[in-house]
């Protein structure tokens, strides 16, 4: 073998060396953007739920609350009720295990709305024959809807128990001790269905509120960037301020929540039915004697609700809900955008 052969045979194994390690740093650079974006995503929700822990609980209190035995009123109202009776550890009940289940369920759904928006551009692209070819804001709407229903249909079981753990306050009959005890207990007494009970509204539901949370969110700020309105961004600036992104956020979760809200109320109330000591959720029976809600399915549960409540019942705890998800969702797109920067995540919502 002459030694031009064997220079050859190992510049060859070089570059093919050199080739494998290429593929598996991209391949580990790969894994480690998903992990980065997946926390990201993670620390938004748990962010943004916290900041408004107070409201979202009086907001399930009163889309749940005897009607015959009125305890909350409104937002001030109730919140003072509920530091007057509970503390404050009564403001925050519930969030432990909101936040252990808005952790992966808000980073499951930022990482699947940036794969689906992939997905669809490129199906897009390919269908059109345009390889410059955005997302459109109803392509948006889609991405965020595949987003809302992944997160939330991975997640639901812990919601499920989050609204009842919620609702328990200190002179409860039964206590469930945390979200693994709340779990087992409704799995043993209840059935694995029990944990699904109210899917089918949340599905429904997170379609208008996730995707348009999404769509006018991107659509907000794409438009801010090419057209420049009021003065809000600088003529050369190719990213949004925080505080415009947070007016981008707060008109997102306004549209998203006015939409999907009657759905919102449906599902908590058939989550607590089957509890044997839900004792707050009643309604009129016959001769006006009171009796436990049942309902057959999602539209038993809209007309029960209108038949015995009135329309206004589908909109209850809308405003502090209002209150709360403005911010909320304001705080969980910058802080997830901003989680990202600092660890050096390329890949972006819009992209």
């Amino acid at each position: 073998m002459t030694s031009e052969d064997v220079m050859g045979k190992s510049t060859g194994e070089t570059a093919v060396s050199r080739i494998v390690i290429t593929e598996e740093s991209k391949a580990t650079h790969a894994v480690v953007t998903v992990c980065k974006s997946l926390f990201a995503g993670g620390v938004a929700g748990a962010v943004s739920r916290t900041a408004v822990a107070p409201l979202e609980r009086l907001k399930i209190l009163l889309q749940v609350q005897n009607p015959h035995n009125i305890k909350y009123n409104g937002t001030i109202q109730g919140l003072k009720y509920i530091w007057r009776t509970e503390g404050l550890r009564g403001l925050f009940k519930g969030n432990g295990t909101n936040c252990a289940r808005i952790v992966p369920n808000s980073a499951v759904k930022f990482f699947s709305y940036e794969e689906a928006c992939r997905g669809i551009l490129w199906l897009y692209r390919s269908k059109t024959g345009n390889e410059d070819a955005q997302l459109t804001p109803v392509l948006r709407l889609g991405a965020g809807a595949c987003a809302g229903i992944i997160a939330m249909s991975a997640t639901y079981p812990m919601d499920m128990v989050r609204g009842r753990i919620t609702v328990q306050t200190e002179k409860s009959p039964y206590q469930y001790r945390g979200m693994f005890h709340a779990l087992s207990t409704v799995y043993r007494e209840e059935g694995f269905r029990a944990l699904y009970r109210g899917w089918l509204p949340s599905v429904i539901g997170v379609i208008p509120y996730v995707g348009l949370n999404f769509a006018v969110y991107e659509t907000l700020k794409d438009w801010l960037l090419q057209s420049k309105p009021f003065g809000l961004v600088n003529e050369d600036a190719k990213e949004l301020g925080v505080a415009t992104k947070l007016g981008c956020g707060a008109a997102a979760g306004t549209v998203g929540q006015t939409v999907a809200y009657p759905l919102d109320v449906v599902r908590r109330r058939m989550q607590m039915v089957g509890w044997n000591h839900a004792a707050s959720i009643v309604t009129a029976g016959a001769h006006g004697k009171e009796q436990p809600l049942q309902y057959s399915g999602m539209v038993d549960a809209f007309r029960k609700t209108v038949r015995h409540e009135g329309f206004g019942a589908l909109y209850k705890g809308l405003i502090p809900n209002s209150v709360k998800v403005v911010p909320s969702i304001a705080i969980a797109f910058v802080t997830y955008e901003c989680v990202k920067d600092m660890l050096g995540v390329e890949m972006r919502i819009s992209d």
